[in-house]
């Protein structure tokens, strides 16, 4: 009875501390709300997004669907909702940035007129904010391609270091415990953290929060090792064999992995070697020659003009592809 009573009195001591904290948030002035919202912006700009275009925007949210999926896969802490309020706040600065800045430029320093400046900003700003929306979709998926590709190159060491702990006797949940204290730069790790998070603070048994885990990795190889990790678990079988079998296939996959990536990084050297570095010297040597002897361009592009677009525009963006690619194929350790 004395428990009962003690539950009793916190309840009841609970629900007049929120009421009369309720009172006290209603008594808040406007001015002193906003304020509020723009220092919470500050911390949380998808919360400050979310509570700003959110509901006016709720119509729109069905166009985003995949962007859901996206989400969970790409390990980012973030509400469906409140990216895509983000995304579509974001795109409307960008309009009206571009709206002002654009026409204003073409009137007073191009001295188009008012008609075709208008028209002009209207156009680029639209494809600002159409850019930034598509910016704002792949953002997601390419953080869960970097993702999968984090966990498949980390599956030998995950799978060895959990046999090991297997065959030292450790049960299941603490062998994920220990997954979560290994090295932060290992992507397993934030994996086996969000596992301790939903056992711990949500009152998830392992079993349920692996099941979550492997609906929401973007990784197929990480996938199937939670998933014969719980068949193993539930079958009573040997955890310790089924962990050393599947380290050795991924050792071998791993071989794999490096040797196609050898083969494509010795390709990808010949185009840079024959585009970037052969081609642009004799695209220079041309354009200085028929510089030097006042030959045309192409059109309105002087051989001058077209020799400093290489040089400032060409090669930079050419090299930027480059490494874009080379980082998108290439394993993260």
């Amino acid at each position: 009875m004395n428990a009962t009573n003690l539950r009793k009195s916190l309840k009841t001591f609970y629900y007049r501390l929120k009421g009369g904290s309720e009172k006290k948030s209603s008594e808040k002035s406007e001015p002193s709300r906003l304020a509020e919202g723009f220092r919470l912006g500050k911390s949380k700009p998808q919360v400050f997004a979310y509570q700003l275009v959110g509901a006016k925007s709720a119509k729109l949210f069905p166009l985003f669907n995949d962007l859901d999926g996206s989400i969970k896969k790409s390990g980012m802490k973030l509400n469906f909702k409140a990216y895509v309020s983000t995304a579509i706040l974001t795109s409307l600065l960008v309009f009206t940035a571009v709206m002002m800045v654009v026409p204003t430029v073409l009137y007073f320093v191009v001295n188009l007129s008012l008609v075709l400046s208008l028209l002009f900003g209207l156009g680029i700003s639209m494809l600002g904010a159409a850019v930034t929306v598509i910016g704002f979709y792949a953002y997601p998926g390419y953080k869960a391609d970097s993702l999968k590709r984090a966990l498949n190159d980390d599956l030998t060491f995950t799978a060895g270091y959990m046999s090991i702990l297997a065959g030292a006797g450790v049960p299941p949940d603490f062998i994920w415990r220990s997954l979560a204290q290994v090295d932060g730069s290992l992507a397993v790790t934030d994996v086996a953290k969000d596992v301790v998070r939903n056992v711990e603070l949500f009152g998830f048994d392992v079993i349920s929060a692996l099941e979550t885990t492997s609906k929401r990795t973007p990784s197929e190889h990480f996938k199937e090792l939670v998933e014969g990790f719980i068949s193993v678990v539930h079958s009573g079988g040997s955890l310790v064999k089924y962990l050393r079998n599947r380290s050795q296939q991924y050792m071998k996959l791993k071989q794999l992995s490096l040797k196609r990536f050898s083969d494509s990084l010795s390709v990808l050297a010949e185009f840079y070697v024959t585009l970037m570095v052969a081609g642009s010297l004799i695209f220079v040597v041309m354009l200085a020659v028929m510089a030097m002897l006042g030959g045309g361009g192409f059109g309105s592009l002087d051989s001058r003009l077209l020799l400093q677009l290489l040089t400032y525009i060409g090669l930079p963006i050419g090299s930027t592809i480059f490494l874009i690619v080379i980082d998108m194929i290439s394993p993260k350790r």
